[in-house]
C-alpha cells in the first residue's frame, strides 16, 4: 500500500472522535477467495453475471486507461482537474484515456471533458439489475485497458470496485476507501486483487487534497492540490440578455436534509429583489418541496422559476453568466464556483471537510461556505436529531438569514468593485 501524506489537508487532518474505521483483511486466497465470506445477498446475485464478463475473451490488444468516476456532479468536478496530470503520470495522451462516469452528468461531460472519451452508465441500475449489470459489465470487459484507476474516497464496492475488477486489467491502481463494517468483505475481495492501493489519508480529508495525493503517487512527485475549474462555452441565457445583474437560488438537494428551509431562500430573493437583483429559481422538477411558498414568491416582480425547466447544459449557462449564486451543498454548488461564479454555500456538518467547505489554499475567492457548527459534525448523515425523514438536519436549519445575507453581500460588493460599478 502506497502513503502520500506529504500533502496536507488542514487542520482536521485526524479521524474525529466517533468516526469508525475497519480494518480490511486483504489476504483472500484459495476457497476464501471462491467462496468469500461476510457477503451481502447482492453480492451473490450477481456472482455468476461477473464471473462470465471477468474472464469473457478479448479479441483486442489492451491499450490505454480507465478512470473509473462512479459519483454524482459535485464529486465529478473537484475531480476534473487532477484528470489533466494523468496524461504526464500515465505516459499517455489525452485520447488514450477514457472516463467511465454517471448518467447523471452525461449532457455536461462532452465539454467539461473535451479531448478524453467519456462513456457513462446508470451507475444505480448497474447496482441493482442484474441484466443491465452484465451488459455494462461485458461493456467494460471489451474496452480492454491496461490500466485502470479509481480513487474516489467515498464509494461503494459494488459499483466502482467492482468495475476495476471487471475489466481484468494487468494494472489496476485504487486508492484506500472509506470502510463500513458492513461492507468490509466486499472490499477485502475487490483490493485483495488489485495492483496497488494507495492511502490518501484520513478522515476527513478533503476531495481535492485526495486527488492530488492519489495523482503524486502515480507520477512519483509531489503535485498541489487545486481549486475546482471548469471549462464551459459562452452561451448567454434568454434570462441574461437585457444585462440586468441576476442570481441563481438552488434550494433543492437529492437529500431533503441538506435543504436549508425554503423560508430562508424566500427572506433572501427578497433582499436580493431590494438590492436590484432578478432572482431565477432553479431545480429538478421533483424540487417544488414547498410549491405553495414558490408559487407566491414568483409572483413577485423580478423573481423567474425554471424549476423542472432546464437542462444541466441550461443550467451550466445560466449559473456562468449570473453575479451571484446561492446553493444547499449539491452538484451544482461545486459547478458555479467551478465556472467562476460568486457562490454562497449553506452547509451541514455530516461529511464536513470532506467536501465542503474547501480548504485553505483550494477555496477560490468568490466562493463562501456558512455553516452552524455542531456538536453533532461528521455524522455521516446518519441524524439522530430530526423527527421526519423530510426535514432538514438540524445543523443545516440552523444556519442563520443574516449569516447567508453577511456572505451574499461580500461577494456582490467585491463583484461591484471589480467591475467598477458604485
Amino acid at each position: 500500500m502506497t502513503g502520500t501524506n506529504d500533502i496536507p489537508a488542514g487542520p482536521s487532518d485526524a479521524t474525529p472522535r466517533g468516526v469508525e474505521t475497519v480494518p480490511l483483511d486483504l489476504s483472500m486466497t484459495g476457497l476464501r477467495r471462491v467462496f468469500p465470506a461476510g457477503m451481502r445477498r447482492r453480492w451473490w446475485l450477481f456472482r455468476a453475471f461477473d464471473l462470465i464478463a471477468r474472464h469473457w475473451p478479448i479479441s483486442r490488444p489492451r491499450r490505454g486507461a480507465l478512470v473509473v468516476r462512479m459519483d454524482g456532479i459535485g464529486d465529478m468536478v473537484l475531480f476534473r482537474r487532477s484528470l489533466d496530470h494523468y496524461v504526464e503520470a500515465l505516459g499517455l495522451q489525452p485520447e488514450d484515456i477514457t472516463v467511465l462516469g454517471c448518467d447523471s452528468w452525461r449532457g455536461i461531460a462532452g465539454d467539461i471533458f473535451g479531448g478524453t472519451r467519456v462513456i457513462t452508465i446508470d451507475e444505480h441500475a448497474f447496482a441493482r439489475r442484474p441484466f443491465y449489470r452484465f451488459k455494462v459489465a461485458l461493456m467494460v470487459r471489451k474496452l480492454a485497458p491496461e490500466v485502470v484507476l479509481c480513487d474516489s474516497y467515498f464509494r461503494r464496492a459494488l459499483m466502482a470496485d467492482s468495475l476495476v475488477w471487471l475489466t481484468g486489467a494487468p494494472k489496476t491502481v485504487v486508492s484506500l476507501p472509506h470502510v463500513s463494517r458492513r461492507v468490509r468483505p466486499e472490499f477485502s475481495y475487490y483490493l485483495g486483487q488489485v495492483s496497488e492501493v494507495i492511502d490518501t489519508g484520513p478522515y476527513p480529508t478533503h476531495e481535492v487534497v485526495r486527488h492530488a495525493r492519489f495523482v503524486s503517487a502515480l507520477a512519483g512527485r509531489t503535485i498541489d492540490p487545486s481549486p475546482p475549474v471548469v471549462n464551459w462555452p459562452d452561451r448567454r441565457p434568454t434570462f441574461a440578455e437585457n444585462g440586468t445583474a441576476y442570481a441563481v437560488l438552488t434550494p433543492g438537494s437529492n437529500e431533503p436534509g441538506r435543504r436549508w428551509p425554503f423560508a430562508g431562500y424566500v427572506a433572501l430573493a427578497r433582499r436580493l429583489r431590494s438590492r436590484g437583483l432578478r432572482v431565477a429559481v432553479v431545480g429538478k422538477p421533483d424540487e417544488r418541496y414547498d410549491a405553495e411558498a414558490l408559487a407566491a414568491l414568483v409572483q413577485e416582480d423580478g423573481v423567474e422559476d425554471f424549476t423542472g425547466r432546464t437542462t444541466l447544459a441550461d443550467l451550466m449557462d445560466l449559473m456562468k453568466h449570473a453575479d451571484l449564486v446561492v446553493s444547499n451543498d449539491t452538484g451544482p454548488a461545486h459547478l458555479a464556483i467551478a465556472l467562476g461564479t460568486p457562490t454562497v454555500v449553506v452547509i451541514g456538518g455530516g461529511h464536513f471537510e470532506s467536501f465542503v467547505p474547501y480548504p485553505e489554499g483550494v477555496r477560490p475567492a468568490h466562493a463562501r461556505f456558512v455553516h452552524h457548527e455542531m456538536e453533532c459534525y461528521h455524522c455521516f448523515w446518519l441524524c439522530h436529531k430530526r423527527e421526519d425523514a423530510r426535514d432538514s438536519f438540524p445543523c443545516v436549519a440552523a444556519v442563520g438569514e443574516d449569516g447567508v445575507w453577511d456572505a451574499c453581500g461580500e461577494l456582490l460588493g467585491a463583484g461591484r468593485a471589480e467591475s467598477g460599478e458604485p
